[in-house]
């Protein structure tokens, strides 16, 4: 059986793209087996393009207000994933003196790329896909209970 831990936190540049879609996807997967949360080292606005892509795949991210590593009331987590550079060192910080786990992926930021809206969606459906992708490999669905 896998062992899933109890508070997951994500954590990117700005909680506008690639955070609050990480803590989405695993709250789909996983919601009601553990804690999951999201910050940035900024405070950012949820991504339109963000809200769209998720939506394709049936996850609203509408609703998501993004706030930062300061907004924690708790800081108590089993794992952090960092996604940026910048939230990696800060994950650093926050942990100095417990015992968190973090992990870095590295992930682009798709409001970087140019070109056209559909273009542009691209970047966000492939980041999406890597995220899930990553996501799932790393917190594998739960088998159904036997009974």
């Amino acid at each position: 059986m896998v062992e899933l831990p109890s508070a997951v936190l994500f954590a990117c540049t700005h909680n506008a793209i690639r955070s609050p879609m990480a803590e989405a996807m695993l709250k789909y997967l996983h919601g009601r087996h553990m804690f999951v949360d999201s910050v940035g080292v900024r405070r950012g606005v949820v991504d339109p393009f963000a809200v769209e892509v998720m939506d394709e795949i049936g996850i609203d991210l509408s609703r998501h207000r993004a706030k930062t590593f300061d907004d924690l009331e708790d800081e108590c987590f089993d794992l952090i994933i960092s996604l940026s550079p910048e939230a990696q060192h800060r994950a650093v910080e926050l942990t100095r003196n417990n015992a968190t786990d973090i992990e870095y992926w590295p992930t682009p930021d798709p409001s970087l790329f140019e070109g056209s809206r559909e273009q542009r969606l691209q970047h966000y459906r492939a980041l999406r896909d890597l995220l899930f992708k990553r996501i799932k490999e790393r917190f594998p669905p739960l088998p159904p209970p036997l009974f």
